[in-house]
């Protein structure tokens, strides 16, 4: 565990950046953090509490709490505070259990989410929060502005100012006082987030204070009546006389129901989402206090008490200022005008002084939480080169370039002018944050990782699966188009990611879930219940050096058709007499040699005193439940020094050869590990003997066995055969070593028709042509062999194999052996040459050849001749695989 809070592996790009490390290790960008420096100083209260009870009061609570119950009622407006506190209690209850598993690191959501989902799916929602958090900033400033402007702003039908009310009102005048404000915040992040957590406090209690001058004002305030004249375009003005009424029964009557009308700042028609998604902004600062969980002495306990506390009292006050005003405020009065608390307070200029508190102190803390953020995914390296300079922090620990970019970004939402424009993508955005954060605890639930063990036990996958079901639905109820543009965003940014392969090693929670799905479904699937319909070759390829098996590799992988392949290597050796195992740290080196050839192969390795033993350890062992290997493969015994794959391939001989494959493995480093291939010098690790005893250890274990010879002549994948050729499989179904021994619909003679078409239904011999080689004595006189052609076309097409038939007259092979040949015959040179010459006349243009590869004898004293009779039989052929089948591949039901 000591790595997982270590930042991605350095990756193509970033290896320009130098090699800054992540200051959660304990060093910045620019210079080492001392532990005198150390910047986690806040504790739960001011830390946690604080922020998330002032980002959740905002500019909402003063300016917001009327609009919403003026147009929806304490009804709808009671149900939108309930449905808006159970999504975010359901999405605390996984914040609480994810940061109570484990140290949480800076980056708040973004931490817990990146370090749950992985690299892909946390960077993009983390980009997203980060864009949810920068709008909401533009929210509170250019709430905080409407605010200053009602008390100062001049009346929209007057020309000169009166009395307060001297600033000018109009688009541009919006956007430059919300420029200032923005640069008072941007100055007070740039000095640090702890002077913001001590101010906080100071703001918390003015703002209480004026909650409870709002509490008492209908006990000492008298009723009234107002005049509210608004302009509606350029020359229409509407004036309206709403009235207080103190606590009155008829008031809170008139206010149970809906009445959605015009919003008099946007002159738009509102409606339940509407409404809500002005009226969610309020909820979207629950994950303040996680933002700042790179300044908690202690995250894992701060966060999950302090946030609960908070949204506690919030939902209190917000439940009592909704019946406050439905009690004592005319309709009308709710509707237009939003200051309302400001008009009806006992002293309306602490209400405002609470405003521009509230609204200030949000607008801040949306900032730092923003900087944080984006500093965490400068630190992880995920987007590269734009987020590079955001890693760079001052020798407090300040993150001031960060802060830089979100001031830049906020600046550009202040160009819309007003509030409830950008509410609904503050609310969508926030929304599928949360969604992702109940994704990461419901991941992490489903996994049932043993580490998983948070010390907040009140939740399950039921409130994850339920949180996640919520948001989404909500999201869609607000804004259809908004919220189908962020999860379009969303995949876009996944695909980036995903392509750009950042590989971390914080763990993958799709790992653990893989995992137990597969071993869910490997129980399943039950090797008693096979069928030959649908069987598929399962091959183990043994590899003695990929250097000269490249191509086969390559030639198998195409074999497989959907199975199960793997890579099997023996390292010869003794276990009780070496230190280690020598064979774990070399698994690295394998599979990126399998990513370098794109093949999809599992590997596996064995330590044996033989390479026999370690064959038959492979066969035995390799695979779980119903995937085990079917067929064994091995390259051809014979004296031939094999040519390096590597020099060949641009691959493995061009291109960056400092640059890594994300795990470790650079190309020089993959090429030293595999030694060279055989030379004349080299002594064999394999005798003959051997050799023809794993041909026959894989029969008597039920194995199908191949046998490929000449494949390095295939050109690389990469290069290709040309566009002007169409490539030819020829099949020899039939035991050329004694071709009146077995018919041509025995098991093994069916097993390699099958791996033929196998091979033509791939995608890259989809185009070839399959051609079957039918030998006969045409001259002997025995007509025979014309009804077993007709019966073995009639077989073709019963088993759906398209193929042409060559027949192949055998008259100038001795007549001596055309019959049975018993072990142990000596097969006269002779007649192997005149098979060659056969085989050499009628596939010399073929791509690839399948032989029929007759039973290896039982005596070892035998070995050296089968191997010499296999060696003349495929001489100078090209391609070949010969093939010894002992199961049933066929099947001609439906």
């Amino acid at each position: 565990m000591a790595n997982e809070h270590s930042p991605l592996l350095v990756h193509g790009v970033y290896s320009m950046m130098g090699d800054a490390e992540d200051s959660r290790g304990g060093s910045a960008v620019t210079g080492q953090v001392s532990p005198e420096s150390n910047p986690r100083k806040l504790n739960t209260f001011f830390g946690v509490m604080v922020p998330t009870i002032l980002s959740m009061f905002s500019i909402v609570l003063f300016l917001r709490t009327g609009f919403v119950v003026g147009h929806a009622g304490l009804l709808h407006g009671l149900l939108m505070l309930f449905v808006a506190y159970f999504i975010i209690s359901l999405t605390i209850l996984s914040i609480c259990a994810i940061s109570t598993n484990g140290a949480v690191e800076g980056g708040g959501a973004y931490f817990m989410i990146s370090r749950s989902l992985g690299p892909e799916f946390g960077g993009s929602i983390g980009l997203m929060f980060y864009l949810a958090k920068v709008c909401a900033c533009g929210v509170y400033v250019l709430g905080l502005v409407e605010a200053i402007l009602d008390v100062f702003g001049r009346d929209p039908g007057s020309a000169g100012s009166q009395g307060l009310r001297v600033l000018p009102q109009g688009y541009w005048y919006t956007v430059l006082y919300s420029s200032l404000v923005l640069l008072l915040c941007l100055v007070v992040c740039l000095v640090g987030a702890h002077i913001y957590a001590k101010a906080s406090f100071i703001i918390l209690l003015v703002v209480t204070m004026s909650l409870i001058s709002i509490v008492i004002s209908p006990l000492i305030v008298s009723p009234q009546r107002f005049n509210i004249t608004h302009t509606y375009g350029n020359n229409h003005t509407v004036t309206v006389n709403p009235s207080y009424t103190g606590f009155n029964g008829t008031t809170l009557k008139n206010n149970l129901g809906p009445q959605y009308s015009l919003d008099y700042s946007t002159n738009t028609m509102m409606s339940f989402a509407t409404v809500f998604a002005v009226m969610f902004t309020s909820c979207t600062g629950i994950m303040a206090g996680a933002n700042m969980s790179g300044e908690l002495k202690n995250p894992s306990e701060a966060i999950p008490k302090g946030t609960i506390i908070a949204v506690s009292y919030t939902f209190t006050v917000y439940l009592l200022l909704f019946l406050l005003l439905s009690s004592t405020c005319d309709r009308l009065l709710l509707i237009n005008d939003y200051a309302v608390f400001q008009r009806v307070s006992v002293w309306p200029p602490f209400v405002t002084i609470g405003v521009y508190c509230a609204s200030l102190s949000a607008a801040m803390c949306s900032m730092i939480g923003a900087s944080r953020i984006l500093h965490a995914l400068a630190l992880d390296q995920l987007f590269g080169l734009p987020l590079a300079p955001a890693a760079v922090t001052s020798s407090s620990g300040n993150p001031w370039v960060s802060v830089l970019y979100t001031w830049g970004l906020v600046q550009c939402t202040l160009f819309a002018g007003q509030l409830n424009v950008i509410a609904g993508i503050v609310t969508v955005f926030y929304l599928l944050a949360y969604a992702a954060v109940d994704l990461a605890c419901l991941a992490l639930e489903w996994a049932s990782a043993p580490n998983f063990r948070p010390t907040f036990q009140f939740f399950s996958w039921h409130t994850c699966l339920l949180g996640i079901i919520s948001c989404v639905v909500m999201m869609f109820v607000i804004n259809p188009v908004y919220s189908s543009a962020s999860i379009a965003l969303l995949l876009l940014l996944l695909l980036f990611l995903h392509y750009r392969s950042p590989t971390s090693s914080w763990g993958y929670i799709s790992q653990a879930l893989i995992f137990h799905q597969v071993r869910k479904y490997l129980l399943m699937l039950d090797s008693r219940k096979d069928h030959v319909k649908f069987w598929r070759p399962q091959v183990l390829l043994m590899v003695a050096n990929p250097r000269s098996s490249c191509q086969l590799i390559c030639f198998v992988n195409q074999l497989k058709k959907g199975g199960l392949f793997v890579l099997g290597h023996v390292q010869i050796g003794d276990l009780d007499v070496l230190p280690a195992d020598p064979v774990q740290p070399q698994y690295n080196f394998w599979l990126s040699l399998v990513d370098k050839l794109g093949v999809k192969a599992f590997v596996d390795l064995t330590l044996s005193p033989s390479v026999r033993q370690g064959t038959q350890h492979l066969l035995r062992i390799t695979g779980l439940g119903g995937m085990k290997p079917n067929t064994l493969v091995l390259g051809f015994y014979d004296n031939c020094y094999p040519e390096d794959y590597f020099l060949q391939d641009p691959v493995f001989c061009k291109g960056d050869r400092g640059e890594g494959d994300n795990f470790g493995v650079d190309l020089p480093s993959l090429q030293a590990h595999f030694p060279p291939v055989r030379h004349a010098e080299s002594p064999r690790a394999l005798q003959p003997e051997e050799y023809v005893s794993i041909i026959c250890d894989a029969i008597k274990m039920g194995k199908n066995v191949c046998l490929g010879r000449y494949f390095f002549q295939l050109p690389p994948e990469s290069k290709g055969r040309g566009n002007d050729n169409v490539d030819t499989i020829d099949v020899w179904p039939t035991n050329l070593l004694s071709p009146g021994s077995a018919s041509y619909a025995d098991v093994s003679s069916l097993f390699l028709l099958q791996m033929a078409c196998v091979l033509n239904m791939a995608n890259r011999w989809r185009r070839a042509r399959l051609r079957i080689f039918v030998c006969v004595a045409s001259g002997s006189g025995d007509q025979g062999w014309l009804a077993n052609e007709e019966q073995f076309r009639e077989l073709l097409g019963m088993l759906r194999i398209r193929a042409a038939i060559k027949i192949v007259a055998c008259d100038n092979v001795p007549c001596m052996f055309r019959g049975p040949n018993s072990e142990g015959q000596k097969v006269p040179e002779d007649f192997l040459c005149t098979m060659n010459g056969l085989l050499r006349e009628h596939s010399s243009t073929a791509a690839v050849r399948f032989l029929y590869l007759p039973h290896p004898p039982s005596s070892s004293e035998l070995s050296q001749q089968y191997l010499t009779q296999l060696d003349t039989l495929t001489r100078d052929l090209g391609p070949t695989l010969l093939i010894h089948g002992v199961t049933p591949v066929t099947c001609t039901e439906l």
